[in-house]
């Protein structure tokens, strides 16, 4: 009788851990993964021969914090949007997707808002540097893909709005 308790005491022991409460899961589960919403601050027109083509919703990162920031922990962006980057001068810029898990086409434009470049399909998460191609002052990212389906090109212009 002694020995049937004991292998009872066992095996209750034994499933003890499989009874655990969903509660018990949760606070031993990792914390989930930062999502960062969208924030519209303005809008961002695309222009070639003087006739805007396009126009779409902007978050803007003008700071030493939002312009670090970027991206990176966003999981996707709205149609039609993406967001400025708005630097102070007019110099060789360089990006990276590391913490961005989005493949992104990042356009390169001048103090004037001239694309002098665009890098399209960049690689989510990758640490390669993306170079502009010439001095750029400001830098949109948008999703990858956008620039072929809408039709930009280097040379197009980018005119913007702070809303």
């Amino acid at each position: 009788m002694r020995l049937f308790s004991s292998i009872l005491v066992l095996a209750f022991l034994a499933l003890l851990p499989a009874c655990q409460s969903n509660d018990a899961a949760i606070e031993n589960a990792a914390p989930p993964e930062v999502d960062i919403p969208f924030t519209k601050h303005g809008t961002l027109d695309f222009i070639r021969g003087g006739e805007v083509y396009l126009t779409i919703d902007i978050e803007i990162a003008d700071n030493d914090s939002t312009i670090t920031r970027g991206m990176m922990q966003r999981s996707g962006l709205p149609d039609l949007s993406g967001m400025l980057f708005v630097f102070p001068d007019e110099s060789p810029r360089s990006f990276w997707m590391a913490n961005t898990p989005l493949p992104l086409d990042i356009m390169f434009a001048d103090s004037e808002g001239a694309l002098v470049s665009i890098t399209k399909y960049t690689t989510p998460l990758s640490q390669e540097q993306v170079l502009s191609e010439g001095a750029a002052q400001y830098v949109v990212e948008v999703l990858a893909g956008f620039s072929d389906t809408h039709g930009i090109i280097a040379s197009d212009v980018i005119q913007w709005r702070r809303e």
